[in-house]
C-alpha cells in the first residue's frame, strides 16, 4: 500500500489520477488531497478518501471549507503548505499536477525529502529544470513523467541505450485550429479556444494547446528530462492523438508509443512503474475505423509559439522564465476579453525581445525573473487591451 499526495486533486489531471486510484484502493490510499479553491469537489473527494491532511492555498477558501468539513483530516492553508505537506514521512509518492510555477517549490520539497514523483506540472522543469534534475540526479529520485508525450518517451527508452538516440519526437494534436491561417484566427473567441478535438483538459492547457504553447513547453520539458540537445527534438502534428511521441535511433529505428487519448493511461504508468495494470478506460484502439495515420509538419509561422520555445531553451539562463510568465500573463487576459488571441502572441514575443538573460542559480533568481516577465508582459497588454 503506497501513501499518496495528490497536489492539484481537484484539476483535470488530478481528478484523473484519483479515477485511476479508486480503481486499485488495494495498492494507493490517499494520504494528501491539495486543492486551491474548489472547495465543493474537494469536500467530496475528502469524504471519499478520507485523507490525513487536506491543502487549500486560498486562505479565505480554507476558512470556508473548515466550516463545511467535518472529518479527521488536518487542514493546512497557503503555498507554503504545499511544501510542509509533501515532507510528511509516511508519503511515498507525491503527484504534482498544480498549474502554473506554483509547482516549482513542493517539487523541488519533494524530492529533497527522497519522495518518489510523478510530475504533470510543464512549468517546473520549464522554469526550473536546471535545479530540479540536478536535485533528483543527487537525491536519487526519478521523475515519473505524467504528461502523454513524455510518458510516452519515457516508455519508449525502456531498455534502450539512450546514447543510441538519434532524435525525439514529440506529437501534437494541432488543437482546433490545425491548417488554419493566421487570417483565420483574428476573430477566435474563448469558446472557439477550449474545442479541443481529442483531449478533455483544463482552460489554460487547452488554450495553449490551441496556441501550441503547450508544445513548446514541452519541448522545453523534454530537454530537462531526457537530457538530450533542442537540435534533437522534433515536433509533428498527429491530430488523431494516437501516436503520444516517438523515439528515433541511430540506426534509423524509431518506437512510438500509441494509444488512445486518455490520459489515465500515462497517470497509471506514472503511479504504478514498472508495472502494467489493466487499462482504467478498459477500451482498446479499433484499428478498422482508421484507413491511415495522419501526421503533418507543424506551421511555424502561424504558431510562432514553438519558435518562441526553441530560441528561449538555447538560450539558458531564465529566458525560458520569461517564455513561460509571458505566456501565462497573455492566456489569463485573453481568458477575461481583454486581448485577441493572436496578441497571445505578439506580447509574448515583446517580453523575449526585450530580455537581458541572466543566470539561475537558485529559486530566487528564478522568482525575481517570473515577477519581472510579469510586469513587462502586464504593460504590454495594457497597450494592446481590446
Amino acid at each position: 500500500m503506497k501513501e499518496i499526495a495528490v497536489l492539484g486533486s481537484t484539476g483535470s489531471i488530478g481528478i484523473q489520477t484519483l479515477e485511476v486510484i479508486r480503481l486499485h484502493k488495494d495498492l494507493f490510499h490517499i494520504h494528501v488531497l491539495a486543492a486551491r479553491s474548489n472547495i465543493e469537489l474537494l469536500l467530496e473527494q475528502a469524504k471519499e478518501f478520507k485523507p490525513q491532511y487536506i491543502v487549500i492555498t486560498d486562505k479565505a477558501k480554507a476558512d470556508a471549507f473548515r466550516y463545511i468539513y467535518d472529518g479527521d483530516a488536518q487542514i493546512l492553508d497557503g503555498e507554503d503548505s504545499l511544501c510542509e505537506v509533501v515532507k510528511v514521512s509516511e508519503i511515498d509518492l507525491v503527484v504534482v499536477s498544480v498549474i502554473g510555477i506554483a509547482g516549482l517549490l513542493p517539487t523541488l520539497t519533494a524530492i529533497k525529502s527522497g519522495k518518489e514523483l510523478a510530475l504533470a506540472n510543464k512549468e517546473t522543469l520549464v522554469v526550473g529544470g536546471e535545479l530540479v534534475t540536478a536535485a533528483a540526479k543527487k537525491h536519487g529520485v526519478m521523475i515519473r513523467p505524467i504528461d502523454s508525450e513524455h510518458s510516452a518517451i519515457f516508455q519508449c527508452l525502456l531498455g534502450q541505450d539512450k546514447k543510441a538516440v538519434h532524435k525525439l519526437i514529440l506529437t501534437a494534436s494541432g488543437g482546433p485550429f490545425f491548417g488554419k491561417k493566421e487570417e483565420d484566427l483574428q476573430y477566435v473567441t474563448l469558446q472557439d479556444a477550449m474545442k479541443h478535438p481529442t483531449w478533455n483538459m483544463g482552460q489554460k492547457v487547452t488554450i495553449d494547446s490551441a496556441t501550441m504553447f503547450n508544445k513548446g513547453l514541452e519541448v522545453i520539458e523534454a530537454h530537462w528530462l531526457f537530457n538530450i540537445h533542442y537540435d534533437q527534438i522534433d515536433v509533428l502534428v498527429q491530430p488523431q492523438s494516437l501516436i503520444h511521441s516517438m523515439v528515433e535511433f541511430k540506426d534509423g529505428s524509431i518506437i512510438a508509443q500509441i494509444g488512445n487519448p486518455d490520459m489515465r493511461l500515462p497517470i497509471q504508468f506514472a503511479l504504478t512503474y514498472p508495472h502494467r495494470l489493466v487499462s482504467p478506460s478498459k477500451e482498446f484502439i479499433d484499428w478498422s475505423i482508421f484507413d491511415a495515420i495522419k501526421i503533418a509538419k507543424p506551421d511555424l509561422k502561424v504558431f510562432r509559439s514553438l519558435q518562441f520555445a526553441y530560441e528561449s531553451g538555447k538560450s539558458g539562463g531564465d529566458v525560458t522564465v520569461a517564455f513561460n510568465a509571458a505566456n501565462e500573463e497573455a492566456v489569463n487576459a485573453f481568458i477575461h476579453g481583454r486581448i485577441s488571441f493572436l496578441s497571445i502572441f505578439d506580447v509574448t514575443e515583446e517580453v523575449l525581445s526585450g530580455w537581458q538573460r541572466n543566470r539561475v542559480t537558485n529559486v530566487e533568481d528564478i522568482m525575481v525573473a517570473d515577477t519581472k516577465a510579469r510586469f513587462l508582459a502586464t504593460d504590454i497588454i495594457k497597450k494592446v487591451e481590446l
